[in-house]
């Protein structure tokens, strides 16, 4: 992570010099050659094709929903996700908000959208535009990237309706990532409690209710509620769903922003560490030397068990999620899939 010190900062002329010398860099790759985070970097070309605006949530997507069709992207360090659509419907909220679209499905933690600009930038093909949003650390939450048939006028209308000063870029360094915390003399209740759920979203509460987070609650609960995979598992199950066209729900998510894939998945590229889905309308990006931890996790609900495969770095922190798309489909052969992967050895 860059140092957000105040101490021997690149000014804005010397990061724009240095960027237009090195435009083919992916943005948070070229911003870590400079120590600063990409939300600097981004910062450094307001009033050169960058506009700060609004990143209010609640403000924002009922404009964003008048681009059309665009390309949203969600990311954290080890795996990006993009899927293109239209961000429709949106329920807001100060809390939390959704994007409950076919498509584009999401969901918003409005604390963590902070900093955002609107960018027009020229390129060979002609202009390039998007909407970036940044946390309080300047990392980014979600960038909407409009396509040649985005509603350009509705975008014009967003940043004028959007558009503010450039408020001070005051970042601070991120929180350090959670390690596994289990509580071992606590499981037998978490077993119990476990077996008693009838909604995924009843996990979280109960394992913060023990004091224990997820990593933890998994290493302690064990088989047949969590077990461990071997770490080329992702891949496998990816691999397999393509292969056998079994339709998958994907989730990777920061702290401001969750982005789900629901549906098939067709084209695996491989390059170097990478593991990428390469789909029309959606396209996966995973670093799978990043990951050292996966397991495979039954949760029950009043509908039927809801198995998922759940990757996470060597700190802990959670990269994906995959679950069966279980809309209008049966899970079976998603579930049959799981029961395939490799465990770890003992």
């Amino acid at each position: 992570m860059a140092d957000t010190s105040v101490l021997q900062r690149p000014t804005p002329e010397f990061i724009r010099e240095r960027r237009a010398e090195n435009q083919k860099a992916r943005a948070r790759d070229f911003a870590e050659t400079l120590g600063i985070t990409e939300a600097e970097l981004v910062a450094a070309h307001v009033g050169h094709g960058v506009t700060p605006i609004d990143p209010t949530p609640d403000r924002l997507f009922p404009l964003i929903r008048d681009l059309g069709d665009v390309m949203a992207l969600t990311r954290n360090r080890s795996c990006v996700h993009e899927r293109v659509g239209t961000y429709e419907p949106f329920h807001g909220g100060a809390q939390a908000a959704m994007v409950l679209g076919t498509e584009i499905d999401m969901r918003i933690f409005p604390s963590h959208w902070v900093h955002g600009f609107a960018i027009e930038e020229a390129t060979e093909n002609g202009p390039k535009r998007s909407l970036q949003i940044f946390d309080a650390h300047g990392d980014a939450v979600h960038k909407v990237h409009l396509r040649p048939e985005s509603n350009v006028q509705a975008f014009d209308a967003l940043v004028t309706a959007l558009a503010r000063e450039m408020p001070a870029l005051e970042l601070t360094p991120p929180p350090p990532v959670a390690p596994a915390k289990a509580d071992p003399a606590q499981a037998e209740a978490l077993r119990a409690e476990w077996e008693r759920m009838t909604d995924t979203h009843q996990f979280q509460r109960m394992v913060h209710r023990l004091k224990m987070n997820r990593l933890g609650a998994y290493r302690v609960a064990g088989e047949p509620f969590a077990r461990q995979l071997a770490p080329e598992a992702v891949q496998i199950a990816l691999q397999s769903a393509a292969a056998d066209a079994i339709p998958v729900m994907i989730f990777v998510g920061n702290m401001g922003c969750i982005q789900i894939h629901g549906g098939p998945i067709e084209r695996l590229v491989p390059m170097g560490p990478w593991i990428n889905v390469m789909d029309p309308r959606f396209n996966l990006h995973l670093r799978a030397d990043h990951i050292a931890e996966v397991w495979c996790v039954n949760k029950p609900t009043r509908t039927g068990a809801a198995i998922s495969v759940e990757g996470f770095d060597a700190e802990g922190s959670l990269i994906l999620q995959i679950f069966a798309y279980r809309k209008d489909t049966p899970a079976d052969a998603w579930n049959a899939l799981t029961l395939s992967l490799p465990g770890v050895q003992a």
